[in-house]
C-alpha cells in the first residue's frame, strides 16, 4: 500500500474497538488459549514493558519495522520482535517507555514518531511481563541503526505483505509449555514469528484489515 494512502486510514483507525483476546488466541499456542481467556492480572504482580508498532515509508511504501533479538541466555533469545523493551522509573508513561527504547535499539529518535494508539497489553507467562503495545507512525523514510548489544537484524516488513494470508503457517516447535508442539506462526522473511508477538501482530492485523475493508 502506498504510504500516503495508508496515511489516510489512520485517523479512522484510532477509534476501531480493539478485538482483545479474540484476535490473540488466533495466533497463541494451544497451550495458552485457556489461560488467555480466564488471565486475572491481579493475581500477578508482572514487570512491565513497551513496544512500538512503527509503520514508515519506503520508497513510497508502507513498511512495518521488527527486530531479531540478539542470542543471549534467556527465553526470547533470538525470537523476533518489536522494538521496545522494559519501563523505568524515569519514563513518564508507558508511551515514553517504547519511544525511548525504540530510539536506543534502533536508533529512531522520539520526535520522528507520531504514537496514535495503545493496543491491549499483552501478559508473557514465561518472563512474567504486561508488555504495552503502541502503534506509531513516522513520516519520513529512516535509516536504523541497531544497538548491537541487542539486535542481531532489521526486519523491513512491507504493508502488503504483512496482510497476506499466504504468510500464516502452523509448525513445530519447543515451547515453555510443551516440546514439539504445533503452533500458529507467521512465515516472515524465512524467520518464524510466534508467541507473544505474533499475537500482537494479530490484533494489529485484525484492526486494519477492518478498518480497510470498511472504508475502501
Amino acid at each position: 500500500m502506498d504510504f500516503q494512502d495508508f496515511l489516510q486510514f489512520v485517523p479512522i483507525l484510532i477509534p476501531v474497538e480493539l478485538p482483545a483476546t479474540l484476535a490473540h488466541i488466533k495466533m497463541a499456542p494451544k497451550g495458552r488459549i485457556e489461560e488467555l481467556k480466564n488471565l486475572d492480572l491481579t493475581t500477578k504482580t508482572p514487570r512491565i514493558a513497551a513496544v512500538m508498532m512503527l509503520f514508515y515509508p519506503k520508497n513510497g511504501k508502507t513498511h512495518l519495522v521488527l527486530i531479531v533479538r540478539n542470542a543471549y541466555n534467556g527465553v526470547h533469545s533470538s525470537q523476533i520482535a518489536f522494538p521496545g523493551g522494559k519501563y523505568e522509573a524515569s519514563d513518564l508513561s508507558f508511551e515514553d517507555t517504547a519511544l525511548r527504547e525504540t530510539h536506543e535499539e534502533v536508533g529512531i529518535f522520539p520526535e520522528k514518531i507520531k504514537v496514535v494508539k495503545h493496543f491491549t497489553p499483552m501478559y508473557i507467562p514465561p518472563s512474567n511481563f504486561l508488555v504495552h503495545p503502541f502503534l506509531g507512525i513516522s513520516n519520513d523514510e529512516l535509516s536504523f541503526y541497531p544497538d548491537i548489544r541487542e539486535v542481531a537484524d532489521i526486519i523491513e516488513l512491507p504493508l502488503s505483505v504483512f496482510l497476506n494470508d499466504e504468510i500464516i503457517i502452523e509448525t513445530r516447535l519447543s515451547t515453555s509449555y510443551a516440546a514439539d508442539v504445533l503452533v500458529p506462526a507467521f512465515n516472515i522473511q524465512n524467520h518464524i514469528v510466534w508467541g507473544a508477538t505474533a499475537m500482537i501482530l494479530s490484533e494489529l492485523r485484525d484492526v486494519l484489515k477492518t478498518t480497510f475493508q470498511e472504508n475502501s
